[in-house]
């Protein structure tokens, strides 16, 4: 499965405290994912992998979505998502990227997005 572990019990505190201090974007695109909303498809919510916390994982396609806000336009910010990305990667997990804008403007994006490559993943199986 993973090269790393998941949801290990060292992050539980730090999930925890991510899912009680969502951002508002986190907030309405959970409402949107919960529930297997999108192509019944199960999402989870602030799931670790190795060192790092996905804002939303399915685990079915090994598909994390991050949402990008205001300060990850910060250089620092930006260099540690990289490095949090090819991690990822290394571990067999495609990221999508959508900055907040997109979640409170144009879900229908975001939704297409994942559809899409639900079929692409499931074509290569």
């Amino acid at each position: 499965m993973y090269k790393s572990p998941a949801n290990s019990k060292q992050l539980k505190p730090i999930r925890r405290v991510l899912r009680t201090h969502s951002t508002q974007a986190e907030c309405v695109l959970w409402r949107l994912l919960k529930g297997s909303q999108v192509g019944g498809l199960k999402f989870r919510r602030q799931h670790s992998i190795g060192p790092y916390v996905m804002d939303f994982f399915c685990p079915m396609l090994k598909l994390g979505i991050e949402l990008d806000g205001g300060i990850h336009e910060d250089m620092l910010v930006h260099v540690k998502d990289d490095e949090k990305e090819a991690f990822l990667i290394d571990n067999g997990i495609t990221i999508m990227r959508f900055p907040n804008e997109v979640v409170f403007n144009d879900f229908e994006f975001i939704k297409k997005r994942i559809l899409e490559y639900k079929e692409e993943y499931l074509k290569r199986l």
